[in-house]
């Protein structure tokens, strides 16, 4: 039996860059999203609305589910894995069915950042239509933001799946928030952090030499390079290219950094 862990939270906040410094350890396999949680939906989904559905009773619902897991990873051979989704944070009631000791490392970020690193990725694309902004290519930079802040939106889903998550029963002892700027500015704190949290022995990484394959995903969505990870783990700054009243508006929403909000048992770090 492999050690399975989950990696969420919100998009542009260092989930690819967490996946990649894992991989450097032999006994962890990560990867950029896998369908596996999109899977486990549409299974659930199925059980429920079948015909059949009344000849299925929890405890084979329970057997197909582990077994879907068990087969997507099956031919994996590292002893640890990591599997991401920005669904899991949202999952958290399903997991704890299927696993009671799950594990979830959410990576998050200041909220202004995340939309203005994706509207600088689209300024990079400016040639292509993208399906994260609904393939629109006559869109101001208002309609765009519109577009992925919406509920069902690359930020939005993320963002209202990483407060269930946070606010809901499970999250004490089980979630840890992993913050974009800890990662980049202090690395090996971040990741003795995280190997803390998933009670592994720390790895030594390094940090001068990050790589990650080129994702096809990046093409198909029209976003080259939204997935890609520089070399060396370091901090950078930059003014923003949004509107001031665009980066005003999601100033508010890191709710992390708020000492009001902070929970019992969840990591920030």
């Amino acid at each position: 039996m492999k050690k399975l862990c989950f990696l969420s939270g919100l998009p542009r906040s260092g989930s690819t860059l967490l996946a990649a410094l894992l991989r450097q350890n032999p006994r962890v396999h990560a990867h950029m999203s896998s369908p596996l949680s999109g899977m486990l939906d549409a299974m659930v989904a199925e059980m429920s609305a079948s015909e059949f559905a009344e000849f299925i009773d929890d405890e084979r619902r329970w057997n197909v589910l582990r077994g879907i897991v068990d087969g997507y990873y099956a031919n994996t051979s590292r002893d640890v894995v990591v599997d991401t989704s920005r669904a899991w944070c949202g999952r958290m009631a399903l997991l704890n069915r299927l696993y009671p000791d799950f594990k979830v490392i959410a990576c998050v970020r200041h909220m202004p950042l995340i939309i203005d690193s994706f509207e600088r990725v689209f300024r990079a694309n400016a040639l292509r239509a993208s399906s994260v902004f609904q393939n629109a290519a006559n869109t101001t930079v208002y309609a765009r933001v519109e577009a992925i802040a919406a509920g069902n939106g690359s930020v939005g889903y993320a963002f209202n799946a990483l407060r269930d998550g946070y606010f809901g029963e499970f999250a004490k002892g089980r979630l840890m928030l992993l913050q974009y700027e800890t990662l980049v500015q202090e690395p090996a704190r971040a990741m003795e952090a995280v190997y803390r949290f998933i009670e592994e022995d720390s790895f030594q990484h390094d940090f001068q030499r990050v790589a990650f394959e080129p994702v096809a995903y990046d093409e198909k969505a029209g976003l080259r390079g939204l997935h890609d990870v520089k070399p060396v783990v370091a901090p950078t700054t930059r003014e923003s290219v949004l509107p001031p009243d665009l980066y005003i508006r999601f100033e508010n929403d890191s709710f992390w950094r708020q000492p009001a909000a902070r929970r019992e048992g969840v990591v920030i770090v």
